[in-house]
């Protein structure tokens, strides 16, 4: 397989983008087939999709990462990047639109609009890329075409505008009426033949053609003169209007089809090859220069480097992969380039086209083109490559999903322990929206997506790194303190063949909001040496680390050494830090002891009609709500709930609101965790204790 390299005006650059189950992989292959670049239709199914290679994804038979490859039409290239739908891996989607120029939307035409697909809606508008629907599955059991494309304009306004009518529904979708040119097309004998439009649609095809000719004619002062004073519009003129409308993001056309079926695949690839732009057409980028100056760069195969890093990988076969679209300039193979955002040189060695799970190897990248190379050792996702120090521009980092699934991971045998701290690091690597941290009750905990997440996370880390993981619910981070004063007695003696050990102290105990743990001592008389004072100290606050009621830390207390006595043989550091520790225990039980847990200042963001559900489930979560407010069109409730409640909270979230829902949490403060549950928290400990003890 050898592929050359076209020129800008002949190449496109799309990403594929859906709700899970749209049928894009699907859509995807049929588009390769039926332009030659791969010899077997692969099935998803089948698990024999070229799109979709990885052990995981072919085991749950959907995409989990994106995958890119090309086709040929017509004398022009179309670099296609296939994302996955599910919301967990999102930040794929996010790598996707930044690879490319424009995008295929894909649409389930026998259900409604799905927050998949409204995510991508939104990733398009934001990053400014021009889009076609695609209402596909139009020959599945109750899809409705005419439905799904009026509900397409109810969520995304009139500028969604059909481009195609379809030829029946459901088991007799058969074809599609094109709009511009007013001809028909339908499947006879496997493939596509033009018929005369069905008697039956003249009325829909003349209603549908008009809402397209309102949407495109804005595009051109002419036509939209001609439109408004009710003359003519011919189909040259419409389809120079859609294509300006289209390429400047003003109108997203529908089409209608079946990528199981093959029909409207030829004419999807037409439409992405006539309606969305080259990288020539989008013009100028903007970049920030070495100075930190704003500077507008043209894609231009002989103008300077600038390639963007989006997505890093780790192959099985070649190492670390990463992936990159080159924006401006020619990058050469077995060479070097400077990372601009690192501000470091970075060795290259072979670059590669990626066709699925193929590869070629190729020795120069060009302007506009996506590709891969092996091996990099310092750059990340994300990242800008350019020439040189002296020629460096760096593009803005990318924006991705903050992960809100937390859970606590161990290494499953010793040899995974051994293992697992190169093992994450270089997962993260190539995980954008998953992170690893050390949590206040000590443990490591992983932040995920969502359930479906840290299972292909898990898989993956045995799979490609060798260390297999365990997972449960993480420890809440208690706190415990004190309420009350008291003055407490800690007494140690023991008699030994010869030196013994005595140590007598008496400590007063009071709270001390907000202070930590305060130590100080106010002994008259020498009745404790000063240099036992420093074991005093690490008594109080080792068994203050320990906890008393649960086995939490505790805090916010002072305790004062105000009394004691000494043996002048047997009295050493040790002893003292053992009556302390003594004393301190016996006396905060006499405090009022109290069991705090985090509150969290939680922000959630929904469309309104999940509120009264959303707040409901807060309730039964302890949550208090403090503020509600309206922000791009989405309720935003801000709310303070303990984190216990919250460890769960991303994947019921995503359920009550058909995956729109989306927070974030921050801790706020401590109090006091109501009695029935510290009771069954200290309760808990106590089993513990005595289970430890036994053994």
């Amino acid at each position: 397989m050898t592929t050359k390299s076209v020129d800008l005006p002949h190449l496109r650059s799309v990403v594929i983008a859906a709700h899970a189950g749209a049928g894009k992989t699907t859509l995807a292959e049929k588009l390769l087939f039926e332009a030659g670049a791969i010899t077997r239709l692969g099935r998803v199914d089948d698990g024999t999709a070229s799109m979709d290679f990885e052990p995981e994804e072919q085991k749950r038979k959907q995409s989990l990462t994106l995958s890119v490859a090309s086709l040929d039409f017509e004398g022009y290239r179309v670099q296609l990047v296939d994302t996955p739908g599910y919301a967990d891996f999102s930040a794929e989607v996010v790598e996707g639109f930044a690879a490319t120029d424009a995008a295929v939307l894909v649409m389930d035409a026998s259900g409604g609009v799905e927050a998949g697909l409204e995510g991508a809606v939104a990733l398009a508008r934001s990053v400014g890329h021009p889009a076609v629907f695609f209402l596909n599955k139009c020959e599945r059991e109750n899809a409705n075409p005419a439905q799904a494309l009026d509900a397409l304009r109810t969520a995304f306004g009139q500028k969604v505008a059909p481009l195609q009518v379809a030829i029946g529904a459901a088991e007799s979708f058969s074809g599609y009426v094109d709009l511009i040119h007013r001809k028909a097309f339908q499947l006879q004998g496997g493939k596509e033949a033009e018929v005369a439009i069905p008697a039956n649609l003249a009325d829909e095809v003349a209603t549908r053609r008009d809402q397209l000719i309102e949407a495109a004619s804005e595009a051109d002062d002419d036509v939209m003169t001609k439109y408004l004073e009710g003359e003519e519009i011919t189909d040259d003129e419409l389809e120079g209007c859609v294509k300006k409308a289209v390429r400047s993001g003003m109108v997203a056309p529908v089409m209608v089809g079946s990528g199981s079926k093959g029909i409207g695949v030829r004419a999807l690839t037409s439409a992405i090859v006539h309606f969305l732009p080259s990288p020539a057409e989008l013009g100028e980028f903007t970049a920030t220069d070495s100075k930190g100056k704003e500077v507008k760069i043209t894609p231009d195969t002989a103008g300077p480097l600038v390639a963007r890093v989006f997505k890093t990988t780790a192959d099985p076969f070649v190492g670390l992969l990463t992936y990159l679209r080159i924006l401006s300039g020619t990058l050469q193979g077995h060479g070097q380039a400077w990372n601009a955002t690192r501000g470091e040189p970075e060795r290259l060695g072979q670059l590669l086209l990626l066709h699925g799970k193929e590869q070629e190897t190729v020795g120069q990248l060009h302007a506009g083109e996506i590709g891969a190379v092996a091996k990099l050792t310092l750059t990340g996702t994300g990242d800008t490559l350019c020439a040189s120090r002296e020629q460096s521009f760096s593009l803005p980092a990318l924006d991705f999903p903050m992960p809100t699934l937390q859970v606590a991971i161990e290494p499953q045998t010793k040899a995974d322990l051994d293992k697992m701290g190169t093992a994450l690091q270089r997962m993260l690597e190539e995980e954008p929206s998953a992170r690893v941290e050390r949590s206040d009750t000590g443990e490591q905990v992983l932040w995920a997506m969502g359930d479906a997440h840290v299972a292909v996370l898990g898989e993956r880390l045995k799979r490609k790194f060798g260390a297999a993981i365990v997972t449960h619910t993480p420890k809440v981070a208690y706190k415990e303190t004190i309420r009350g004063k008291t003055q407490a007695h800690g007494r140690y003696k023991k008699q030994t063949g010869g030196h013994g050990m005595f140590g007598d102290v008496w400590i007063e105990i009071e709270p001390n909001h907000g202070g930590g743990v305060e130590f100080a001592e106010k002994v008259v008389g020498g009745t404790v040496p000063k240099n036992f004072f420093p074991g005093v100290e690490k008594g109080v606050r080792e068994a203050a680390a320990e906890g008393v009621l649960a086995g939490y830390p505790l805090s916010d207390f002072k305790a004062t050494l105000y009394d004691g006595s000494f043996h002048p043989v047997d009295s050493n550091e040790l002893s003292f830090k053992i009556a302390a520790s003594m004393a301190l225990k016996q006396g905060v039980l006499e405090c009022k002891p109290a069991l705090m847990e985090p509150i969290m200042n939680v922000e959630i963001r929904i469309p309104e009609e999940f509120m009264g559900d959303v707040n409901r489930d807060l309730n039964g979560r302890r949550g208090r709500v403090l503020g509600m407010d309206t922000k791009d069109g989405k309720q935003i409730i801000t709310a303070q709930v303990p984190q216990a409640e919250l460890f769960t909270y991303s994947t019921e979230l995503r359920s009550l609101t058909g995956g729109r829902g989306t927070f974030s949490a921050t801790l706020d403060h401590y109090e006091d965790v109501p009695a029935h549950i510290a009771d069954k928290i200290i309760e808990a400990h106590r089993k513990e204790v005595e289970a430890a003890h036994k053994e």
